[in-house]
């Protein structure tokens, strides 16, 4: 990439708008700016300034608004200029076409966040949370989105790379001075220097279970014996009639699925056939069905009568539920009844009581204390997964009485993925691949 050229493209969202946004980044974007848009001559940085957007006759398209932030104090780093167009999609290509013809080129997709990333303006993980804040589809994905892009998870790292790097360095005086008898930390001191750098890391790496959740959403099953009332619970917490519910027993017989929002966190609710022994064809096909739900599904929920209690079938099915994974065990019509067992959250889908207590646990179930910073994709996963398994082998190694030189060999795979997280050792095609997924304008 030639982070000399001069770029441009559209930076907001396709369609009709009052106001569309047109963003020039380079070291000639106050020239091309000034090519063809009339008025705009020698702009003072960071203020608005009032010019029309002309065809190349001359003729008036529009009078625009633009503003010149001065390098490096802009989002790219570079000299940016931001045109503010009434948002007719006629008007925005037009403008792009005029900055062209005036010696930009098309950006491609996320080539603004790109350079911001090359020239030091943010970090990866911080770039990693420009698509993440755009692809928000809650609150509360933006909130976790913003506090990355303010460096959260980049100052938790920090940290632990500093303590991995001082301890390479340790390492490395020890066998270069060797011969001048310098003294370098007996296997006691290392393994107290590797404790904190390996939990570090694998506490890191474990935030992955929640930060998945917060950036994918989750899948919740809810299952048990038919008339327990899994409809009704299913409307309650989608606040919306979306599941037939009647007192037949049997009345779902397929899959049905909605998503909704629990403290910010997208589910995608799945509502089972009741799950008994029938011998009815589409019925057996719709309780097979609730097994697979089971198994796919992040959180299941097991549903049973706390008028009447558990019952062989749903011990069985709650036996099976812990097998396979995280569960919660839900009593309702607890307002007509009063089994409900320690475990269990006593509910009501009719009255609304304690579905305030269950949505809370549902989210609780994969929010652990994880602070401020945690990994939300899988690419940064992996990288700290590999750094973990170097830091283990070199304990090993360590208790082993393991010459240093090979012992370096773990510490610096560790000190690699640590870096892949960060971005300061990132190779060009993961760099591409990552940026490529951005919109065109940003």
């Amino acid at each position: 990439m030639n982070l000399n050229d001069t770029i441009v493209a559209i930076s907001t969202p396709p369609g009709r708008g009052g106001i569309g946004v047109v963003r020039i980044s380079g070291p000639e974007a106050l020239r091309v700016a000034s090519g063809f848009l009339h008025s705009f001559v020698d702009p003072e940085a960071r203020r608005a300034t009032l010019c029309t957007l002309r065809d190349e006759g001359g003729a008036l398209v529009d009078e625009v608004v633009a503003t010149w932030f001065r390098a490096p104090q802009s989002f790219t780093s570079q000299d940016v200029v931001e045109v503010s167009c009434h948002g007719a999609p006629v008007i925005l290509r037009h403008c792009v076409q005029r900055a062209t013809e005036c010696g930009a080129r098309l950006a491609l997709p996320g080539e603004f966040s790109l350079r911001a990333y090359l020239l030091g303006r943010i970090d990866l993980p911080q770039a990693e949370a420009i698509r993440d804040l755009i692809e928000s589809t809650t609150l509360y994905q933006a909130k976790v989105a913003a506090q990355q892009l303010g460096g959260s998870l980049s100052r938790r790292i920090g940290p632990i790379k500093l303590q991995l790097v001082e301890m390479i360095s340790l390492l490395e005086a020890g066998i270069d001075f060797a011969e001048d008898d310098v003294s370098v930390a007996p296997d006691a001191e290392l393994l107290r220097r590797l404790e904190p750098i390996l939990q570090g890391v694998a506490q890191l790496e474990a935030s992955f279970r929640f930060g998945r959740i917060v950036h994918e959403g989750l899948t919740l099953a809810i299952v048990g014996r038919p008339n327990v009332g899994k409809s009704s619970l299913f409307n309650a917490l989608l606040e919306q009639d979306r599941a037939i519910v009647t007192e037949v027993a049997g009345t779902t017989r397929d899959l049905v699925t909605e998503v909704a929002s629990i403290e910010g966190i997208p589910v995608r609710f799945v509502d089972t056939a009741g799950i008994r022994e029938s011998s009815d064809l589409v019925e057996s096909l719709g309780i097979e069905r609730s097994h697979q739900a089971m198994a796919d599904a992040d959180l299941t929920l097991v549903v049973y009568d706390a008028s009447i209690g558990l019952d062989e079938q749903t011990r069985v099915l709650l036996e099976r539920a812990r097998e396979q994974g995280r569960f919660l065990l839900v009593a309702n019509k607890c307002d007509v009844g009063a089994v409900v067992l320690g475990e269990a959250i006593g509910v009501s889908a009719l009255t609304g009581e304690n579905l305030g207590v269950l949505r809370e646990r549902i989210v609780g179930t994969f929010s652990p204390e994880v602070g401020d910073g945690f990994i939300t994709s899988l690419r940064q996963k992996g990288l700290l997964t590999e750094a973990r398994e170097n830091l283990e082998r070199a304990r090993v190694a360590i208790e082993a009485h393991i010459p240093h030189e090979m012992l370096l060999l773990d510490l610096y795979g560790a000190l690699r993925g640590i870096d892949g997280v960060s971005g300061a050792t990132t190779a060009d095609d993961i760099l591409n691949r990552i940026f490529s997924t951005f919109c065109i304008g940003k």
